[in-house]
Parts: C-alpha cells; sequence; structure tokens
C-alpha cells in the first residue's frame, strides 16, 4: 500500500508541474512571438503535450493501476525526451555554446522514477471466471 500511496504522489507532483506550461504556451500563442520573434515553430506544439500530460497524470492518482499504460508512456517520453536533449546539450558543448544539463537530469530522472514506481501488471481473468 505504502508503493501505491508513493506512486501517487509522484504523479500528481509531475502532473501539476505539467500544469504551469499553459501559460507559457498561451503566452507564445497570443504574441505570435513563435512568429515574430523568430524563436522555432515548433515551441508551441511541444508546450502543448504537457498540459494533457499533466491532466492525464493527475486522473491517474486517483488509480494508478488502472492506467499503467499512461504511466509507461509518460515515463518512457521523458526518458526519450532527456536523452534526445542530452544529446543537443553535448552537441552544443562541442561548438562552443554552453548550455545546462540540468533539464536532462530532471527529464531522466522522472522518466525512471515513474518506471520504478510503475505499478504492476494485472493478472487477466479469464471470461465467466470470478
Amino acid at each position: 500500500m505504502k508503493r501505491e500511496r508513493l506512486t501517487q504522489i509522484v504523479l500528481v507532483i509531475v502532473g501539476l508541474s505539467n500544469l504551469p506550461q499553459i501559460y507559457f504556451l498561451y503566452r507564445d500563442l497570443w504574441h505570435s512571438s513563435w512568429l515574430l520573434e523568430g524563436k522555432c515553430e515548433c515551441g508551441p506544439m511541444f508546450l502543448s503535450f504537457f498540459v494533457p500530460v499533466g491532466v492525464f497524470l493527475l486522473i491517474a492518482a486517483r488509480r494508478p493501476s488502472e492506467h499503467r499504460s499512461m504511466i509507461a508512456l509518460v515515463a518512457w517520453w521523458n526518458i526519450s525526451h532527456g536523452a534526445v536533449m542530452g544529446i543537443q546539450t553535448v552537441e552544443a558543448w562541442i561548438h562552443g555554446v554552453h548550455r545546462n544539463f540540468a533539464d536532462v537530469i530532471v527529464m531522466l530522472v522522472i522518466g525512471v522514477v515513474l518506471l520504478v514506481l510503475l505499478p504492476p501488471k494485472r493478472e487477466a481473468v479469464a471470461p465467466g471466471v470470478a
């Protein structure tokens, strides 16, 4: 029971930490900064992923065992995102642009923690067996 409670707490923390991204998404879209300031066009699209992830993690926090696939998806997304950011950061350093590894570490830690806390698979029950 302690593991499930810890999973719920982590899901709420990660879910709530994703929700404030809606401000940055709103700001980019409302002021067209992605277009007018020469920023990357994919910024708003990227940010639009964080908000629903936060909402669905908060939903999953109620009964994590019923949302195992969602938790696994978010875990692997964080790991793959962290890996890509890590490669980009190394490439930036090679080209003389100094970037911080903190965001890489945060994404990887979130992914690994979610995988470690991933609820076990539920046993399939044959039809007609109670």
